[in-house]
């Protein structure tokens, strides 16, 4: 099971230069992100739990490697969505199918007649976790301090890296749900190399949500990292067709990404590019290529015949 270590792949878009982490080819059960935020828990015995508790969206990647961590650990997992959509249930498809056929019991909240308008992290603390030993609480996208061990081996990697290919000065990017990873990941190259550092955009929430996930997990603003503002507002999850241009612009890099989180990533790293920026960039690949299951088709039914798909 490959959860660390993976290759740094040198691509061009246009005549930009850009070193890819390619934690895309991480097991594909804990790709990306995943295996880094939750090495903690699978480097680690936990021989008194017995429930694993989540909650996000039904099509997160956190949804299948919880899944997996607790198939893998003997656990049962209780993933709560705020909704399960009617659609997504029909035609079971992506993460949330793939959490299913692992066991995940996936709780649909707004089927809960004791929900008193609680959203998924206020009903789990005030109704489910009890203070037992047999419970372990995960909060959305792994956004806790147990994310920390993993992402520094990430560090310690690209550091590693970086030493090795010459480099005076690096710049990783990547785009950020809950911000932990980019966090982190500034946390320690603080220490670790001072002379690399991180930038990152909002695709959950806007700039003023990532900020405020920085400081739920960091007080001092000094180690946050950089965020690149967007050109305009996007809604997360919403389809815009400057998303697809962006994702069939990248397959000239022979590498498939994702279609939620990176269209935006590479539209703001270009956004930097038209302003003057010019430091060498590594893109962390953060996987997540099984969401694109259920995003390509929602993508080629409203722009596919724009691109003769």
């Amino acid at each position: 099971m490959k959860l660390s270590h993976t290759q740094v792949d040198t691509v061009y878009l246009g005549q930009h230069k850009v070193y890819v982490k390619r934690d895309d080819l991480l097991h594909p059960e804990f790709s990306g992100n995943k295996a880094r935020k939750f090495a903690y828990f699978l480097d680690n015995d936990f021989p008194l739990v017995k429930q694993l508790i989540g909650y996000g969206s039904p099509q997160a990647n956190s949804l299948y490697s919880l899944s997996a961590l607790a198939k893998l650990k003997g656990w049962r997992l209780d993933f709560y969505v705020d909704h399960l959509p009617h659609y997504l249930t029909a035609n079971p498809c992506g993460n949330y199918r793939a959490a299913q056929a692992l066991g995940a019991n996936i709780i649909d909240l707004s089927r809960r007649a004791d929900r008193d308008g609680l959203d998924c992290d206020s009903y789990i603390r005030q109704r489910v976790l009890t203070g037992s030993d047999e419970q372990l609480f995960v909060p959305e996208g792994g956004r806790c301090a147990f994310a920390e061990p993993g992402v520094a081996q990430l560090a310690k990697e690209i550091a590693s890296w970086k030493y090795a290919e010459g480099l005076t000065e690096l710049v990783v990017f990547l785009p950020s749900g809950t911000g932990t990873t980019a966090l982190y990941l500034q946390k320690q190259f603080l220490t670790l190399d001072p002379s690399i550092s991180v930038m990152t955009c909002a695709v959950v929430g806007g700039d003023d949500y990532l900020r405020k996930q920085f400081l739920e997990l960091e007080e001092d603003e000094a180690l946050h990292p950089q965020i690149v503002p967007a050109a305009k507002r996007y809604h997360f999850g919403k389809l815009y067709l400057e998303y697809y241009q962006m994702w069939h612009e990248l397959k000239s890099t022979g590498i498939e990404f994702e279609l939620l989180y990176d269209p935006l990533g590479w539209l703001c790293l270009k956004r930097c590019w038209q302003q003057g920026f010019s430091k060498p960039v590594l893109y962390l690949h953060q996987g997540g290529l099984l969401g694109n299951h259920s995003m390509l088709p929602r993508y080629q039914r409203k722009y596919g015949a724009i691109f003769g798909e």
